[in-house]
């Protein structure tokens, strides 16, 4: 099935001198839904240094919440 996929252009492939057939890895997971991790920030901040508890909170609740969505 992989062959039928590089040959019809839905999956990218690299030939080896010896004619063997090379897969990236990235193009399988693209062709099964996987999506590519990607990369997350998170911005927090306060108007004052007054405030620095607060942002000590934000920062540990975003990122609690980034770790409970999997990212």
């Amino acid at each position: 099935a992989v062959k039928e996929w590089a040959y019809s252009g839905k999956i990218k492939y690299i030939k080896k001198p010896g004619g063997k057939y090379r897969y990236p890895e990235s193009e399988i997971k693209r062709l099964l839904g996987e999506a590519p991790k990607g990369r997350v920030a998170i911005y927090a901040r306060v108007s004052s240094a007054d405030q620095r508890e607060d942002l000590e909170r934000q920062k540990q609740r975003l990122v609690e919440y980034a770790k409970s969505k999997g990212l």
